[in-house]
Formats: C-alpha cells, sequence, structure tokens
C-alpha cells in the first residue's frame, strides 16, 4: 500500500500505527516524526511566511470569504506518488486543501485511489482516527493496541486529577492572540480531563472571536497559549503584543504567574497522537505535583511580559 497524507495530524496517525514505511507523500507542513521531511510534499501554502497575526487572521478571512483555498495540490506530485490512499479532512477549511479538490485529484488519477476524510472534534474521536486508519491501511489489530495505550495515559491523568479535591482553576486557552480567539473542538475537553474549568469555550464547538472585556471578565486563573501553527517561539512574539494590552496586568493568570506559551502546533492544534501529550502538559500546569510533564515535549514557556530565565515548569 501507498499512502499520501494531506494533513499533519493524519501523518503522525500514520507513523504512530507503524506504517511509515507505506506513507510516501506528505504536506509541507508535516514535520513529525522528523524523518517524513525528507518525503515528497504535494501541497504548498498561499500565505506568506513572514506574515504578522494580523495580516493572517486577514488573509484568512478573505479567502474563506471568496470560497478561494488557502493550500493548493500539487496534481502532478500527486500522481507520480501513485497513491493507494489519500488521508486528508474536512473538518477546517483553514488547515488543509479543500475536499472538493481532493476528490477531484482523486477521480482523475489511475486506480481512482480510496480518499480517507478524518472530522474528529473530540478526544474520543482522534482514537477512533486512528482505528478507522489502520482499517483502510488493512491493520486493524496494531491499532487497537496503539488506541489502547493512549487510553492507558488518558486514564492515568484522570486518576491522579481525581486526588487533587474538587477545585478546580479557571482556565482559558487562547488558539490565536491578534485578533483574540477561543480554542475549540478537543481543547476544552483536554483542559477538564486535566482537571481545570475552560471558562470561554465548549467542548466539540469551533474557536471563535473573542473581545479583550470577555477575556477580562472570564478572569482566567491559568492562561495557556496555543496558538494554531505556531511554536513556542513565534507564539513568544504574540505573548509580547498581549502583553502590551491595558487590561493584561489585571488578569487573575498574570497577577499569579500562571500564563504558559506552548507549541500549540505540535500539541494543541493537531488532531492527533500528541493531543495525549497535550493532555499531560496541561496537567502538569494545573496540578505540576500530580502529574509529571513528559520528559519528549517541547517545554512550555512561563510568561508574564518577560521571557523567564530557565523556562522551567
Amino acid at each position: 500500500m501507498r499512502i499520501v497524507s494531506l494533513l499533519p495530524s493524519a501523518t503522525e496517525m500514520i507513523c504512530a500505527l507503524g506504517l511509515r514505511e507505506k506513507l510516501v507523500g506528505v504536506t509541507h507542513e508535516c514535520d513529525f516524526p522528523p524523518d517524513v521531511a525528507g518525503l515528497s510534499k504535494v501541497t504548498q501554502t498561499h500565505i506568506p511566511v513572514d506574515a504578522n497575526s494580523a495580516e493572517i487572521d486577514r488573509l484568512v478571512r478573505e479567502r474563506l470569504g471568496s470560497r478561494r483555498a488557502l493550500y493548493s495540490l500539487d496534481r502532478t506530485a500527486l500522481e507520480s506518488l501513485r497513491p493507494d490512499l489519500i488521508v486528508t479532512q474536512a473538518l477546517c477549511d483553514v488547515c488543509a486543501v479543500a475536499e472538493e479538490d481532493v476528490s477531484d485529484a482523486a477521480c482523475a488519477l489511475p486506480g481512482r485511489p480510496r480518499v480517507l476524510n478524518l472530522e474528529p472534534r473530540t478526544l474520543a474521536e482522534v482514537l477512533a482516527c486512528l482505528r478507522i486508519v489502520g482499517e483502510a491501511a488493512g491493520c486493524p489489530a496494531p491499532s487497537e493496541r496503539v488506541v489502547a495505550a493512549y487510553e492507558a495515559r488518558i486514564e492515568e491523568v484522570r486518576r491522579r486529577v481525581a486526588k487533587q479535591g474538587a477545585e478546580r482553576p479557571r482556565v482559558v486557552v487562547l488558539e490565536w492572540a491578534d485578533p483574540l480567539f477561543t480554542c475549540g473542538h478537543w481543547s476544552p475537553e483536554i483542559v477538564e480531563i486535566a482537571g481545570g474549568r475552560e471558562v470561554v469555550a465548549r467542548a466539540g464547538e469551533k474557536s471563535r472571536r473573542m473581545s479583550w472585556e470577555e477575556l477580562s471578565g472570564a478572569a482566567p486563573e491559568v492562561l495557556i497559549l496555543a496558538l494554531c501553527g505556531f511554536g513556542v517561539e513565534r507564539s513568544l512574539q504574540d505573548a509580547a503584543l498581549l502583553a502590551k494590552h491595558p487590561a493584561w496586568g489585571a488578569l487573575p493568570a498574570v497577577r499569579g504567574g500562571r500564563v504558559w506559551v506552548t507549541d500549540g502546533s505540535a500539541y494543541f492544534s493537531r488532531p492527533g497522537p500528541r493531543l495525549v501529550d497535550a493532555l499531560e502538559m496541561a496537567a502538569h500546569l494545573l496540578w505540576p505535583e500530580a502529574v509529571a510533564l513528559p520528559a519528549s515535549v517541547v517545554r512550555p514557556v512561563q510568561w508574564n511580559g518577560v521571557r523567564r530565565g530557565n523556562n522551567e515548569t
């Protein structure tokens, strides 16, 4: 079997299932595990690499409003790879090649490869997608073992958090900083399992634009920056923008020193296996004595307007 992945989370699923050798093509954004970087790229972006967050937001709104794709598919490259299975998604128009473009391209390919659309909105649905990918690739038994291991890690977080009592901190996870956006889909659920209360977003719902007045009124005790598509270093640039706002210093999370900048691209944005890492990370930030930070993750940075010295959590 020859598999092409059209989204980073699917690439991570495929590799987590032990199917790396069957993967022949990926997107320009696929960067994990690191060895997928050498595979053929079948997509490109129309977002300038040097655009700031406000410019990216404007471009996204303009392109979605005019129904122009943010990403394009290299049909010549796709045809040369002769895929049997193409894994894509229809969940978010911002995050991948348009669904109809993928379908049209697949129909034009010799042999008519199967197109598998993944649309998880919750943590459980992400795990279900691992099973679906495993079945489509002809290896359902290994996928069950992989999913069971992730489920065990999730239950261990639940068990440890349950011992911390009924008091849960008020949490806001930001998916974008300029303008402000709440988190969405699986992230509020992650906060809940991790032992917090997401006070502006709802599990399973899309992220949405939010005002500073709403953020201030929510009075978060913990603020987690998990900016979509951004790693820690890029997110720190937007954290500096937040710190310039007049309402910043009054937030309880800022006063209490509980603002964290994470690698949102790696852990919170992608509905793939590393959402379990994101869960363990969130639980550690809320209950550091109860849940250890996974050794393999990019460490979050504590932020109060200036970067702290050793970035220790």
